[in-house]
């Protein structure tokens, strides 16, 4: 098993999935506010506001909550958050990439990195971990959507670059800089998308024995608590015989 996506399954399936839940409207909303503030609080004119109001809704946030965070954007006591980007390598030698909106840069980089030094790991310097990624567009669709040969035809149609279908769903890959069109033309074919954002996609994995997994995945835990922190990615590879042990434990 590789891949961050497969190591929320786990904790979600821990339960650990309701106990954050106010604090996933929490981090949608704060990306929500910083899309309408940055470029206006109309979705049909702002792609970023419009991502990211369906991704809060593909986690069913309440249409008040979206509502509220957009119209905080244009209140003059609006903070203003940094987008800021943090890497290094936790438990094992696993590349890890943050990402976090921030009003006090100093205080998330204290943060951060002190959750990196005690998971055993080292927070670097930007661009340290970077190049094991591709940044890439990612659009995923509910297995209901259609066979795996549709959603393919789709996918070729729209100009997307690769497809992963399995039980779960459908992954749809496409460039960065053209997630927005692509998106648009698998709305118009698939309907609206459970979720369409930019990722970090790893370009080769680190294997990790049971002892370093469960210490990555309190370093993975720790940051996503963090009410800075909006996303994680590594590049962490587990066997089947890690992974039953930590869905079991």
């Amino acid at each position: 098993m590789a891949g961050h996506s497969q190591f929320k399954n786990i904790m979600h399936r821990k339960g650990a999935q309701d106990a954050r839940r106010s604090k996933i409207f929490s981090k949608l909303a704060r990306e929500i506010t910083v899309a309408a503030k940055l470029g206006g609080a109309d979705p049909a004119m702002n792609a970023r506001l419009r991502l990211a109001i369906q991704n809060a809704r593909a986690d069913n946030m309440p249409k008040d909550n979206v509502e509220r965070a957009i119209k905080k954007a244009a209140g003059a006591d609006t903070d203003n958050y940094d987008e800021v980007r943090y890497e290094g390598y936790g438990p094992g030698g696993v590349a890890v990439i943050v990402e976090a909106l921030t009003d006090n840069r100093n205080r998330t980089a204290s943060a951060v990195r002190s959750y990196f030094t005690k998971s055993g790991g080292a927070l670097g310097e930007t661009g340290s971990v970077a190049f094991m990624f591709d940044r890439v567009g990612q659009i995923t669709y509910k297995p209901e959507v259609g066979s795996a040969d549709a959603v393919l035809e789709a996918a070729i149609e729209a100009g997307a670059d690769d497809v992963e279908s399995g039980e779960e769903g459908h992954v749809i890959l496409c460039a960065f800089e053209s997630l927005g069109e692509v998106s648009k033309a698998l709305e118009s074919a698939l309907g609206q998308a459970e979720s369409v954002k930019s990722v970090w996609r790893p370009k080769t994995g680190t294997s990790l024995d049971e002892e370093k997994a469960q210490s990555l995945m309190k370093l993975i835990d720790t940051l996503e608590d963090d009410d800075d922190v909006q996303n994680v990615y590594s590049n962490f590879e587990v066997s089947d015989d890690v992974l039953a042990k930590l869905t079991a434990a």
